[in-house]
């Protein structure tokens, strides 16, 4: 599809990154088709001119309808818990309904896919030095049915763009935070419990820490810069829970949490909140999946990014305050 007017189609447009980036498009003039499902909360969306089309990763049909005529797609939309009480929900959305979506866009003409992937679908740091996009991976360490749906769904898209697909792929930290996050996703219910002055304790984890507004710039920096069957990590700061606590709570007027808690005593309080969630149907505060995933820390480097596409993510500290401002806003602080 050559046409520059032809619609940009942006999938998860109502997700917190989706609609970053399709606030983001909107401003640079793009020609917007907005995919959301049936039932989801517009808010997000208030002020972004588009086409409003309702259409599921699992329904395929749907999925031919919402890319016909479009130029460029940016599919960000996922099924992105980490509580997942049934994983194969989880593969049909992530891996069968990216599968169905860029299919379709291949036979739609479309010019040009970005793929929002994780760095969950990647490798891991090692002590002194955070992983970037050539990290060996062991699928074996994929924890969880979330970071497993994730990488195979990367593989997946890795070999369409070896048939021939123009398709890059950008993997944002699973910790962007900034406005807009109304769910919110389980890294804002972190930002929200320290602002709170609910955060008592910490465990030895860490992550990558972005604003959601760099991560949205950064898919529109693949679209024009990057290289098909590329990746590009999308993050800016490696910070440990600890440092994430104490810049939260210097923001919000709490003291940061003091007392550090050892994994595994955690374990068997984690299989109990398991039980009572499936009981309740309530998602638990913690799983022993996610206790797993803690023993790693999610350290990542942008260095691609910043060389190869002009990325030029801001600090860890302005995310949060963006995030903390978005939340008083919304009367979430009180």
């Amino acid at each position: 599809m050559n046409d520059e007017n032809a619609p940009t189609l942006v999938t998860g447009a109502t997700g917190f990154v989706g609609a970053a980036v399709a606030r983001k498009l909107a401003a640079r003039g793009f020609n917007l088709r907005l995919m959301h499902r049936a039932g989801s909360d517009l808010s997000n969306l208030a002020g972004v001119q588009g086409e409003r089309v309702i259409a599921d990763l699992t329904n395929p049909a749907s999925l031919v309808q919402a890319v016909a005529g479009c130029r460029y797609v940016f599919h960000v939309a996922a099924d992105y818990r980490l509580y997942v009480p049934d994983p194969e929900a989880m593969r049909r959305t992530n891996i069968e309904g990216t599968i169905a979506l860029l299919n379709a866009a291949r036979q739609a003409g479309v010019t040009r896919v970005v793929y929002t992937s994780s760095v969950a679908a990647l490798g891991f740091a090692t002590p002194g030095k955070p992983a970037d996009e050539t990290t060996p991976i062991n699928p074996a360490e994929h924890v969880g049915a979330y970071k497993r749906s994730k990488y195979e769904a990367e593989q997946a898209v890795r070999a369409l763009a070896a048939d021939g697909l123009d398709v890059v792929i950008v993997n944002p930290p699973a910790a962007p935070v900034g406005p807009g996050d109304i769910k919110p996703t389980p890294t804002g219910k972190m930002v929200l419990d320290a602002a709170r002055g609910k955060m008592f304790a910490y465990i030895d984890t860490g992550m990558n820490i972005v604003h959601v507004d760099d991560v949205a710039e950064g898919h529109i920096l693949a679209l024009e810069r990057g290289r098909s069957g590329e990746s590009y990590i999308l993050g800016s700061e490696n910070l440990s829970l600890r440092e994430i606590a104490a810049l939260i709570a210097s923001q919000s007027g709490h003291l940061p949490p003091r007392i550090k808690l050892p994994t595994g005593l955690l374990v068997p309080i984690a299989a109990m909140l398991e039980k009572l969630a499936a009981l309740t149907g309530h998602e638990p505060i913690m799983t022993r999946e996610m206790l797993k995933m803690a023993r790693r820390k999610m350290y990542y480097s942008s260095n691609k990014a910043i060389s190869q596409l002009g990325y030029a993510p801001r600090p860890a500290r302005e995310a949060i305050a963006d995030a903390l401002a978005d939340f008083r806003r919304r009367g979430k602080l009180g």
